[in-house]
C-alpha cells in the first residue's frame, strides 16, 4: 500500500519539474542574430608607370611625323623667304621713286605695298597654325594607339593604376613599362603620313569689310498723261 500512495506523489514531482523547466524556457530571451560578415581586406594595388614623352619622342611614327613636319617647315620658309625678297626689292624701287612721283602718287603706292606686307604677315601666320594643327592631329594619332596597348598591358598584369613618369619623383622601375609598350607601338604603327592641314589666312584687324551690294533701284512710275 505505501508504494501504491507513493508512486502518485513521484508523478506529481515529476510533473512539476516538467512544467517548471517549459516556464524557464518560454521566459528565455530569443537567439542573438548572426553577425555581420567582416569586411574584406582592401584590393591590393598594382601599378604601372609610363613615360609618354619618351614615347612621343622615340617611337618610329613619331620620328616620322618630325620628319614630315620639319621638311614642311622648310618648304614654307623659302617660300616666305622669296616674298620677302619680292617686297624688298619693291620697297627699294620705291624709295627712287619718291622724288620723281607726286605727294598723291607716292601714297597710293605707300598703300598698296603696307597691304602686301599684312597680306605676308597673315600669310605667315596661317602657315604656321597649320603646322601646329598638322602636328596635332598626328600626335593624337599616336596617343590613341598608345593609350590602348598600355589598357591591354595594364589588364595583363592586373594593374588597376597607371602612372605617367613625369608624376612620379622616385618608383621602383619594375614597375616601368615603358619599354614594352614602345616595342609594341612599333610593331602596330611603324609609319604615319601626316595630313597637312591647308593654310587659311584669316582677316586681320582694321581690314576693311566688303562693301555691300548697291539695293535694286525700284522701277520708275510710269507718267501721267
Amino acid at each position: 500500500m505505501v508504494l501504491k500512495r507513493a508512486w502518485p506523489a513521484a508523478a506529481v514531482c515529476l510533473i512539476g519539474v516538467c512544467c517548471g523547466s517549459g516556464g524557464a524556457l518560454a521566459q528565455q530571451a530569443p537567439p542573438t542574430p548572426p553577425a555581420p560578415p567582416a569586411p574584406s581586406p582592401p584590393t591590393t594595388l598594382t601599378v604601372i608607370v609610363v613615360d609618354v614623352q619618351q614615347l612621343l619622342q622615340n617611337s618610329k611614327a613619331a620620328k616620322m611625323v618630325r620628319q614630315q613636319i620639319e621638311a614642311k617647315r622648310s618648304d614654307y620658309a623659302k617660300e616666305i623667304s622669296h616674298q620677302e625678297d619680292v617686297l624688298r626689292q619693291e620697297r627699294d624701287a620705291l624709295q627712287r621713286q619718291q622724288q620723281s612721283l607726286t605727294p598723291e602718287q607716292l601714297n597710293a603706292k605707300g598703300r598698296e605695298f603696307q597691304a602686301k606686307v599684312n597680306d605676308l604677315d597673315k600669310n605667315v601666320q596661317a602657315k604656321r597654325q597649320a603646322l601646329e594643327r598638322s602636328n596635332a592631329d598626328a600626335l593624337e594619332k599616336i596617343q590613341e594607339a598608345m593609350l590602348k596597348i598600355i589598357t591591354d598591358i595594364a589588364k595583363e598584369r592586373k594593374a588597376n593604376l597607371v602612372f605617367q613618369r613625369s608624376q612620379l619623383v622616385l618608383f621602383d622601375q619594375g614597375f616601368d613599362v615603358t619599354d614594352q609598350v614602345l616595342q609594341k607601338l612599333d610593331e602596330q604603327l611603324p609609319t604615319l603620313n601626316v595630313e597637312f592641314v591647308a593654310p587659311v589666312a584669316a582677316n586681320a584687324p582694321g581690314d576693311a569689310a566688303p562693301a555691300p551690294a548697291p539695293a535694286p533701284t525700284p522701277p520708275a512710275k510710269p507718267k501721267k498723261k
